[in-house]
């Protein structure tokens, strides 16, 4: 996908994370774009790795860097966290301009947007790490037993939190096979 498109589709991720209650700081980010791009299929082309948080790209910190440069996302401090990470209005004219593609991709980004947006950052941690060790070689495996690696790569979730965050996952993961086909 190229650059622009990349960008119309990241600064409305973050407009529908916002409408829905998001603190929309890097790690909402972070984590709601590895659920559009995994989960929902949405070709922006970011590699995650498991990281301190959960999933985490470096070169989607580098993109949102670059969308700074590029006046299309702004940061609002918020003391006494992180700043909040809004599109601007150049965002929404560049936006204008991709209507097919974000035609293409809006409900899954509301969807993810809908899920994660009222979540705060250890709920994300949580699920999105659940939904990284769900998506390796663990796919195949019961409820308890994925919940058992969550608890082991992240020992401060509880057995029960990791259980209830791979139910979860496994919730999103069917309502968006409906939301695919």
């Amino acid at each position: 996908m190229d650059r622009l498109k990349r960008a119309a589709l990241m600064t409305r991720l973050l407009q529908n994370l916002k409408d829905k209650g998001s603190w929309c700081g890097e790690t909402h980010t972070q984590k709601a774009t590895f659920f559009v791009q995994h989960l929902m299929d949405v070709p922006l082309g970011f590699e995650f790795i498991l990281y301190k948080h959960g999933p985490f790209s470096f070169d989607l910190r580098d993109e949102l860097t670059s969308l700074r440069a590029d006046r299309l996302i702004r940061l609002v401090p918020r003391w006494p966290y992180g700043p909040t990470i809004m599109p601007t209005e150049l965002a929404k004219k560049l936006q204008n301009n991709y209507q097919r593609t974000l035609g293409l991709y809006e409900n899954k980004i509301a969807y993810v947007a809908d899920k994660l947006g009222a979540k705060g950052v250890a709920d994300l941690e949580r699920l999105a790490t659940a939904f990284y060790v769900t998506r390796q070689q663990w796919a195949g495996d019961p409820p308890e037993k994925r919940a058992a690696k969550l608890s082991e790569i992240k020992p401060h979730i509880s057995a029960d939190q990791a259980l209830a965050a791979i139910r979860e996952v496994d919730q999103m993961i069917e309502e968006s096979q409906k939301i695919l086909h």
